[in-house]
């Protein structure tokens, strides 16, 4: 194969992108500065932030320090799986894909850190302004700046980490950039699962023992897990999404040049990395005029307005320069790499409308999303008025809602997927390249999009410090109230444009796998190549029939996982917090003070725990499946579990969704209002919605990309052993035995930890059937 270099504009656009993402985080750095500037409150208000601060640092400083394990056995494996396709030397590829996992690994920590680290400084910033006469304005401003900040560093740190390994490495930078992204994924999914875990089990415990049984307000500070609670906002939903959403940034951008190259040659490389170019200056365009004007009803307006003028701008400029940029008609040597000539339309018209249908599709799903859990939309409102006859009708009508809202998600997305894929006509290499710029497209929002995520806990964490400190008034209060509505809103958002862009990236993969297993195939010596790759991807094929049913089972068993921690970890608040009520009496009255660490000992420890299994069940999963029925088989594997991690991560996020706001909207007054039967029915409802929605749901987006990762990365060693001279049966099969052993003593050891009772003879007795002096306090 002839090396493909990068002369003259391919090589300046592409210094230019890196200067661009240079740009991004210079404007982070000066946000940084002018949130930093705003008004701490008072001297309550910061010594809660404080604690805040303490505890969600030394949760991630003890996470990454377990996942320093995990990067140091994927680093030494990257480089003992072979390569193909190259254009340098294969040691020095292997050494470049190694090293970017961990630079992908390292900027989704820092990224995830970075969040986390503003936003538990933000929050007391953000509470102190809903004091101030002008408050609500400005303590929007503040939190969606500082949401501002992660999504520059996302777009700023992706986009400069893509232009860089294409700087250095040309032809072979889609290789390397499998590493790239692969590590951006692995630590995010870790971070997403084990912040999930954290969060999630303290929030349950708080609201069952502070709302529930003690009858006191959601943040009050009589609750020892109130401190946890707020911690878990930053792990989770700071750190752990701004991760997610760092690795969905990377992985669609490594699709897209993977199959760039394939598609136009050098030009290939460089238009993907054009879009997300013009995606970070929109981004700063769609934060700095994110702004709430008092005719506004609510924050959401505002965020609604500034994402779709920033995506219409995109649209306009990705235009401009698909026609500056590419050519009009198809070039021969295009043309014999796509294997057809009878294309609809031309190289320009493909990149706008296929980048076109990814904004839309961010649009659509935004629109969507929001009108499933909306506080002033049908299905919340409904699922309020459900709460008059109980909390089991409260539960119901929440799971129908996601139900019902992940089937109308799955057909925008599957349209946005179906119409990108027939701009390629008859060429399946260029409607897979459509499909990646469709990604692309809605990564230009990217930026916005992570500071609307952002904005959820910061506000949420924001009415925490308040409520807890006593120091703000009714307006403030109000103010507070509405803002944490609308981040909830906004979280939902994100995760459905997340799950969204995990299709898209997917679908870009799958087809990168296909072809990877063909360039395989020729070096393994097969002759009839395109005969054996039909062969291997009919469904009709038990085998391959065997390998769909897992990659579902997977996605199922991962959730189940995932909400079984919190569960379990969730019953060891509940006994904590009871005990602290029972033998510190003086906890009501105010003279006893909570031991708040405790409860944040508890978190931190099931959550480092518990993230394993799910982790080993995500990289070992393919690997098993791969080496042990086969390329075919491996990737109907994908295919399952693409098509049920998207209903399924939709109908999580969305029900969790809706039971949260239909809890605010009873909590400001509907249906009985605070203390009322209906107020105790929408809070079980939110405790069975809260590890949906901010740990199960948000943790299967990582999860899709992370296995299509690992079947791309080793689908030449499954291919090498299972077909020609270097067959090697005993060993591939020897391979897949010890993956699946590894899953299941994973599976067992998790499910053989014990659910959070008292001892003896009161395990299964409510706490109204049992005596006080019998309850234990949970174990360490």
């Amino acid at each position: 194969m002839s090396e493909l270099t990068l002369e003259g504009s391919n090589l300046t656009y592409v210094v230019i992108a890196a200067v661009i993402a240079l740009v991004a985080l210079g404007f982070a750095g000066a946000l940084v500065k002018a949130v930093l500037s705003t008004g701490t409150g008072t001297k309550n208000m910061q010594e809660i932030a404080g604690a805040v601060q303490e505890g969600a640092s030394a949760y991630l400083f003890r996470q990454f320090k377990t996942l320093a394990i995990f990067v140091v056995i994927a680093v030494v494996l990257l480089f003992l799986l072979p390569v193909h396709d190259l254009d340098g030397s294969e040691t020095a590829v292997k050494i470049g894909r190694s090293l970017f996992f961990i630079v992908g690994a390292g900027f989704s920590a820092f990224i995830g850190g970075a969040g986390m680290a503003l936003a538990t400084r933000a929050n007391l910033r953000v509470a102190a302004a809903a004091r101030e006469d002008g408050g609500r304005e400005k303590a929007m401003q503040i939190a969606f700046r500082t949401g501002g900040v992660v999504g520059f560093l996302t777009v700023g740190l992706g986009l400069f980490g893509a232009a860089v390994v294409v700087l250095v490495y040309k032809g072979d930078a889609p290789t390397v950039l499998e590493g790239f992204g692969f590590g951006a994924a692995l630590l995010a999914m870790f971070m997403r699962v084990g912040g999930g875990i954290f969060t999630k089990a303290a929030d349950v415990g708080a609201d069952l023992v502070g709302k529930v049984e003690q009858n006191i307000p959601e943040d009050d500070p009589r609750n020892a897990a109130t401190i946890a609670d707020n911690v878990g906002d930053n792990v989770g939903d700071c750190a752990g999404m701004a991760a997610d959403l760092f690795e969905s940034y990377a992985v669609t951008l490594v699709a897209a040049l993977i199959l760039g190259k394939a598609t136009f040659g050098a030009d290939g490389l460089v238009f993907p990395l054009i879009v997300p170019t013009i995606g970070v200056l929109t981004a700063i365009i769609g934060v700095f005029i994110t702004r709430l004007r008092p005719s506004d009803r609510n924050g959401l307006v505002a965020i609604n307005r500034a994402f779709y003028l920033s995506a219409a701008i995109s649209a306009v400029l990705v235009a401009i320069a698909a026609l500056l940029y590419l050519p009009k008609e198809w070039p021969a040597d295009w043309l014999q790499r796509l294997g057809s000539t009878d294309l609809p339309v031309g190289p320009q018209w493909v990149a706008i409308i296929a980048v076109v249908i990814g904004i839309v599709l961010a649009a659509a799903i935004q629109a969507l999303t929001g009108y499933f859990t909306e506080t002033e939309k049908r299905p919340v409102q409904d699922i309020g008025k459900s709460s008059l006859t109980g909390p089991a009708t409260v539960v119901l009508a929440g799971i129908s809602v996601g139900l019902e809202s992940a089937v109308y998600s799955a057909l925008v997305i599957g349209a946005g997927v179906f119409g990108a894929y027939l701009l390629g006509g008859g060429s399946v290499l260029l409607s897979l390249f459509a499909v990646a710029l469709a990604g692309t497209g809605l990564l230009t929002t990217v930026g916005v999009i992570v500071a609307m995520d952002t904005f959820g806990p910061i506000s949420d964490n924001a009415q925490g410090i308040a409520e807890m400190s006593g120091d703000i008034d009714e307006r403030g209060a109000r103010t507070l109230t509405e803002l944490d509505a609308v981040g909830n809103t906004t979280k939902a958002i994100t995760k459905g444009i997340a799950i969204a862009t995990a299709v898209l990236a997917a679908t870009a993969l799958f087809g990168s796998y296909t072809s990877s297993l063909t360039t395989s195939l020729a070096d393994a010596g097969e002759t009839n190549i395109g005969a054996y790759v039909s062969d291997l991807l009919n469904v009709a094929n038990p085998r391959n029939l065997v390998g769909l049913l897992l990659g579902a089972a997977v996605v199922f068993l991962f959730s189940g996982l995932a909400i079984n921690a919190v569960s379990r970890s969730a019953g060891a608040v509940v006994f904590e917090v009871r005990r602290q009520f029972r033998e510190f009496p003086g906890i009501m009255d105010r003279t006893q003070r909570p031991e708040y660490g405790k409860v944040v000992d508890i978190c931190t420890r099931d959550a480092q725990r518990e993230l394993i299994t799910p982790g080993l069940l995500a990289v070992l999963a393919p690997v098993a499946v791969g080496f042990g029925l086969g390329a075919g088989a491996l990737a109907s594997y994908l295919a399952g579990a693409i098509g049920a991690g998207t209903l399924m991560a939709v109908f999580l996020a969305n029900s969790g969704g809706a039971w949260d706001n239909a809890k605010k909207l009873v909590e400001d007054g509907s249906y009985g209002g605070k203390g009322s039967p209906s107020h105790a029915a929408t809070v079980i409802g939110d405790t069975v919605g809260d590890p949906f929605k901010d740990t199960a749901g948000p943790a299967i987006n990582p999860l899709i990309k992370v296995m299509n990762l690992v079947s791309l990365l080793i689908a030449p060693a499954v291919v090498m052993w299972s077909v020609g001279d270097d067959a090697n049966t005993g060993l591939r099969v020897g391979i897949a035995v010890v993956a699946v052993l590894i899953i299941a003593a994973a599976v067992v050891v998790s499910k053989r930890r014990p659910i959070a009772m008292a001892d003896g003879d009161d395990q299964g007795k409510a706490p109204s059937d049992q005596d006080d002096d019998d309850l234990e306090p949970v174990k360490a």
